[in-house]
């Protein structure tokens, strides 16, 4: 197989039946909000902001089945790109990503203003006064590869600090996004460092493996958890993973941008490999060499869907 080629997987769980969440309660489909009616925080789980994440989705149904509720203030759990859920198709999984625009890539209020529109900005629309009052939120993605589970932090000290505490999954990534556009979890309030307000995003693994769904729960609860929002009951009949993990903290430096139609890595990359020397070559975007800028440089979240503007390949250090 030609490195860079997109690999075929087996599709190990299918979406879920979320039928039964559509109608809600807050004017918003698949958009349901808990009120403890006692003071506590603001806390929002998303999940399908891509349409052919499913973990998220069965993460939300194993809540929404379980009757979870929050201790003290109020608990959102959203499910964002319906449209595109709706169109998944086990024969072409990666098509239903999005129907008009990647929805994870429009989270800046210049654009949710802007005369622009697709569907994908339509619903970041109805939902971005919800994510503008969350103290707390939780993005739930999974990958193309089959690589281990990331928690993606953003740049804030305060988001790393949160990712410390949930020391679920055992990688945390700082980083700073993609050129594309910003992410729900970087919008506004989220990326202020002087803002109590914090973000994660968690990539689950790849996107059909069953275990991206055991993922997505025990993340949940580990955030629910440090939230300080989840009955110590319902966190102890479910959290599978003991305490503590050594976690991993990658620091990303250089996201590498796609420019031309002939982007190619030289090997078939999977995520988090360690590349020893400074100056490798790992990669071509046309004629540019794509090298390593430093010593022990960590591949992160090598992409197979390798267009331009698209971000191939994140390269950071490991910090600890």
């Amino acid at each position: 197989m030609p490195a860079g080629s997109p690999p075929n997987f087996k599709i190990e769980i299918l979406p879920p039946d979320i039928s039964p969440y559509r109608k809600g309660n807050t004017g918003l489909e698949y958009v349901t909000t808990f009120d403890s009616g006692l003071p506590g925080p603001n806390v929002m789980v998303n999940a399908l902001t891509h349409g052919n994440e499913l973990c998220g989705a069965h993460a939300l149904d194993f809540f929404f089945r379980r009757d979870l509720r929050p201790t003290r203030g109020k608990l959102t759990l959203s499910m964002a790109n319906v449209a595109a859920f709706d169109r998944f198709d086990p024969a072409d999984p990666f098509a239903s990503r999005y129907v008009d625009e990647d929805f994870n890539r429009v989270w800046e209020l210049k654009v949710l203003e802007s005369t622009r529109d697709s569907l994908e900005l339509s619903r970041a629309r109805e939902l971005a006064p919800l994510v503008l009052a969350a103290d707390f939120l939780l993005d739930i993605h999974s990958m193309h590869l089959d690589s281990p589970p990331l928690l993606m932090c953003g740049m804030q000290d305060k988001s790393v600090a949160m990712g410390r505490v949930m020391a679920y999954p055992r990688t945390l990534v700082r980083d700073r996004g993609h050129d594309g556009g910003k992410r729900m979890r970087d919008f506004q309030d989220f990326d202020d460092p002087s803002s109590p307000k914090a973000a994660m995003l968690v990539e689950c693994g790849q996107h059909w493996e069953r275990n991206s769904v055991a993922v997505a729960i025990e993340t949940t609860l580990r955030f629910l958890d440090f939230c300080g929002v989840a009955d110590p009951a319902f966190m102890e009949a479910h959290l599978k993973v003991s305490r503590p993990l050594q976690q991993k903290l990658i620091d990303v430096s250089d996201p590498i941008t796609i420019k031309t139609n002939n982007f190619r890595f030289l090997e078939n990359y999977q995520g988090l490999e360690v590349i020893r020397k400074g100056n490798t070559l790992i990669g071509y975007d046309g004629k540019e060499e794509i090298r390593t800028p430093f010593d022990n440089c960590v591949l992160v979240m090598p992409g197979r869907n390798l267009a331009p503007g698209l971000s191939a390949v994140r390269l950071g250090r490991y910090m600890d």
